[in-house]
């Protein structure tokens, strides 16, 4: 008597369960959400970064290239605390809607000067030509947890 066989058998199901899983571990390994996520923030940063010395230099044309106050020749974080440059009242709502924050500081953009706020972005001024340098630390090959992404004008 012959049997009729339908199905798969159990070492058919496992090689395919195998193959599936190998498939799935390398497209994770491809994707990387973690990296995508740090590379979405740093983009975030460049951002941040251009929008602040634009408005810095709104600031500066419109005041006959006086700079804020707060701007000076050491590097500051942005911010209203003891040792930070506050710009936000010169900068919010003329030159920027909000003060943009670090995309992993809490919080939002900063809309309100008065009350305590930082951004984690630093601002200094050349002592030799004026320029303006805005900084941000990356979370993309920055191990040494530098302010790696600059602009300055």
């Amino acid at each position: 008597m012959k049997r009729n066989q339908r199905g798969f058998t159990l070492i058919e199901i496992l090689v395919v369960i195998g193959i599936l899983a190998v498939l799935f571990a390398i497209a994770l390994v491809a994707i990387n959400p973690a990296r995508q996520f740090s590379q979405a923030n740093d983009t975030k940063r460049r951002s941040d970064v251009n929008a602040l010395l634009n408005a810095i230099h709104q600031y500066a044309a419109d005041n006959k290239g006086a700079l804020p106050l707060a701007i000076g020749t050491t590097a500051l974080t942005v911010g209203n605390g003891t040792g930070e440059a506050d710009i936000c009242a010169a900068l919010v709502t003329k030159y920027l809607a909000a003060l943009p924050r670090d995309p992993l500081t809490t919080g939002g953009d900063i809309t309100d000067c008065v009350a305590t706020y930082t951004t984690s972005y630093m601002v200094v001024k050349s002592a030799t030509d004026n320029r303006i340098t805005v900084s941000a630390k990356g979370e993309v090959d920055n191990s040494a947890g530098l302010y790696n992404i600059t602009v300055t004008r």
